[in-house]
């Protein structure tokens, strides 16, 4: 394609945990492909998306929850965040306008300035969950984001809704680069097969375990073998920092795992589209999170900041 007729770049999508992030990616590309739980910190590294059309290709970069860290892996997560908008031409803070500390945020010359880029480059400010927000709440929002002048553009979005897609993409379309297609049209992102079964062990994980269990784990792939006209054998391994995690994954008379695996077993194999045997395994390795050794075995590796 010619580069004068064509648009490709890279969007770091940012913003607090819980804020919508994921959803958004996820409805933007029009497929599941980030994990999207109603619990904060599902997302760890940063992950690329995909959406190519005839006239353009954006790259989304789908990064962790902006916090304060409090152990390695929180700073590692930090790291990608900072990576993405390095690399990014286009930033989009999205933020959850039920939530006044977000809002206050949006506002902020130092939030600006650690995570906009200083808008040295082109910044977007979506304010979601419209849909659930009093209406004269959110013209003061729209009104105070403007007259800081954080922002070269700032939409009222409800992240699952087509209409604010639509909306969301023209705004992103106005700054993306001219230039050629950065990967093949069929590709959707660069990670492969094995990561995203990770990702979905470990969405079910969120959702069947409560409070710091789920947060306390790390899923790997031991072994992932296709076989036409048979079911795939995926064996993964969950690890944990202690061993009474361990006995909460597994459960009395192992039932526990037992549903993580049914609930897993099917979201894979929709994902896959073959029939899946899959068989989990638990294991401890002590306070991994604050491992670098462990991290790194992981593949929690980031760029330096800037």
């Amino acid at each position: 394609m010619d580069a004068s007729s064509s648009r490709s770049g890279y969007v770091a999508i940012i913003g607090r945990p819980n804020a919508g992030k994921s959803t958004l990616l996820n409805s933007l590309l029009q497929q599941k492909l980030t994990i999207a739980t109603a619990k904060p910190q599902t997302t760890r590294k940063r992950i690329l998306g995909i959406l190519t059309e005839p006239a353009y290709q954006i790259i989304f970069l789908d990064t962790p929850g902006i916090l304060d860290p409090q152990y390695l892996l929180q700073e590692k997560m930090m790291k990608y965040v900072h990576q993405s908008v390095t690399d990014a031409d286009v930033i989009v803070h999205i933020i959850d306008c039920m939530l006044k500390s977000q809002v206050e945020e949006a506002l902020s010359a130092d939030f600006a300035k650690q995570y906009l880029a200083n808008k040295k480059k082109p910044t977007i400010l979506l304010i979601n969950k419209i849909d659930v927000s009093d209406p004269d709440m959110l013209k003061d929002i729209i009104a105070r984001t403007e007259a800081s002048g954080n922002y070269h553009v700032i939409l009222p979005i409800s992240a699952k809704s087509e209409d604010s897609r639509d909306v969301i993409l023209e705004s992103i379309l106005k700054f993306l680069p001219e230039g050629p297609k950065y990967y093949p049209d069929d590709f959707v992102s660069d990670e492969n097969e094995r990561f995203f079964v990770t990702e979905i062990i470990r969405e079910k994980l969120l959702e069947l375990y409560r409070d710091e269990v789920p947060y306390s784990c790390e899923v790997a792939i031991e072994d992932f073998k296709e076989r036409p006209g048979k079911k795939h054998y995926i064996g993964a391994l969950i690890y944990v920092e202690r061993e009474t995690q361990k006995s909460i994954i597994i459960g009395k008379r192992g039932e526990q795992i037992k549903a993580l695996g049914e609930l897993a077993r099917k979201s894979i194999e929709e994902f896959l589209d073959h029939p899946v045997y899959l068989e989990l395994r638990v294991k401890v390795k002590d306070n991994w999170r604050k491992n670098e050794r462990f991290l790194k075995e992981f593949g929690y590796e980031a760029g330096s900041e800037e």
